[in-house]
């Protein structure tokens, strides 16, 4: 049974705080592995059932889809119960799923087992993490959200490399199996270390801080998260073209989808680096500006994949992408808890980071898509670079509009 602590062990800033923290992480390394599974056996499922590259990509879409109504499910789950609940029913789920898609006789079987069960329980290990963990920190607030969100890029770089090990030895139906267990067994004890919910004068206090807050900014509740809704689809759609097709790029380019996996675990290892530093900078500047500086950074580092295709020139490429696009997705939970009622916190920041995961399911369907239709991912890199100038014409209206509404409540004062 869940209930508040007002107890010092459990203020915010505690060590209990940081405690909870490191079980975030690895929850959250735990829940999502099924979003780079899925793309390190993109070639092998495509060969295994005999589909076109767009079909083979139809299990990571339906997986995001899913995770993203999760996500939400999840973080209303969370406000209401806590988080001890949807933790043990992830871990459930995921494990079944990566049962079933170890046995899947099709590509429908595989598609449904990673949509409505890995996808589903994958959605309590990211928005409800991050909403969680803001209620445990004030003067570090934005720096353990994106650490709390680093789970989701330590299993892009673990799961990567743990396929290419065991996918020789044992094949990719052993692996998927052993993953689920893995998967189980790691994440029901953990979820008995979310039992405490913050008291309700730290609650209180929250609420305080962000009504001051919005009211400086001067957008209602409702538009301001529209307004992160939209801008976090668009980031995810151009996002998804590098980590999803990445590892197919380089085998359809000669060099060995084995190559593509490195590329995506140093992709999503610097792009931990990258989460950590946000966390920093946003700390200090505020949410909005460091999400306009990642939006940017990502729009030129997929410029760079227009010119150059060599293998030595996508290692680096990816590993400056990683870099530069790692704290944007966890910034808009920055940004909700800033301006937008905390006691709602799972149920906004489910629904804006819904919509970045529809982002990356669409974005790497329309990839694949366009690889098809034009066999090159040229033009697909390309659509991915219109929908990121979308993101940062967004997100540069909300530093300015956050700039001025500062400036004439400063005036006001």
């Amino acid at each position: 049974m869940q209930g508040s602590s007002s107890a010092p062990e459990h203020l915010p800033d505690s060590a209990y705080a940081w405690r909870r923290l490191a079980a975030c992480v690895l929850v959250g390394t735990m829940a999502s592995a099924g979003m780079w599974t899925v793309v390190v056996a993109l070639p092998t499922v495509q060969a295994e059932f005999g589909t076109a590259r767009a079909g083979a990509s139809l299990p990571y879409t339906a997986l995001m889809i899913f995770f993203g109504v999760g996500t939400i499910i999840m973080g209303r789950a969370a406000d209401r119960f806590g988080l001890t609940i949807p933790v043990i029913v992830a871990a459930v789920a995921i494990g079944l799923g990566y049962v079933i898609s170890g046995m899947a006789t099709s590509l429908t079987m595989f598609t449904l087992a990673h949509g409505v069960l890995i996808g589903f329980g994958g959605g309590a290990g990211f928005a409800p993490l991050m909403s969680d963990i803001s209620h445990w920190f004030v003067r570090r607030r934005a720096l353990a959200v994106t650490l709390a969100a680093c789970g989701s890029y330590l299993a892009g770089t673990l799961w990567p490399l743990v396929m290419n090990l065991t996918m020789p030895l044992y094949g990719w139906r052993a692996t998927h199996v052993g993953i689920g267990l893995a998967v189980m067994v790691i994440m029901l004890p953990l979820a008995f270390m979310f039992r405490v919910k913050p008291s309700q004068a730290s609650l209180a206090a929250s609420e305080s801080a962000t009504a001051a807050a919005r009211a400086d900014l001067g957008i209602p509740p409702g538009r301001l998260q529209a307004m992160l809704t939209a801008a976090g689809l668009s980031c995810c759609i151009a996002m998804s073209m590098p980590q999803v097709h990445i590892v197919a790029y380089c085998g359809d380019l000669g060099y060995g989808v084995a190559r593509g996996a490195e590329m995506l675990s140093l992709m999503l290892g610097l792009g931990i680096v990258s989460r950590i530093a946000s966390g920093f900078l946003a700390d200090r500047i505020g949410g909005p500006a460091t999400l306009m500086i990642g939006s940017l950074m990502q729009g030129m580092a997929l410029l760079l994949y227009l010119f150059f295709d060599g293998l030595s020139s996508l290692y680096l490429i990816s590993a400056i992408f990683g870099l530069f696009q790692g704290g944007i997705v966890p910034m808009y939970a920055v940004i909700a808890r800033e301006f937008l009622p905390p006691r709602e916190a799972g149920a906004r920041i489910g629904i804006i980071i819904s919509a970045t995961i529809v982002g990356m399911a669409v974005g790497g369907y329309l990839s694949g898509l366009i690889f098809d239709l034009t066999s090159s991912y040229r033009m697909a890199f390309l659509h991915g670079l219109l929908w990121n100038f979308v993101n940062l014409a967004l997100t540069g209206w909300l530093v300015a509009r956050r700039r001025q509404g500062m400036a004439l409540a400063g005036a006001a004062r």
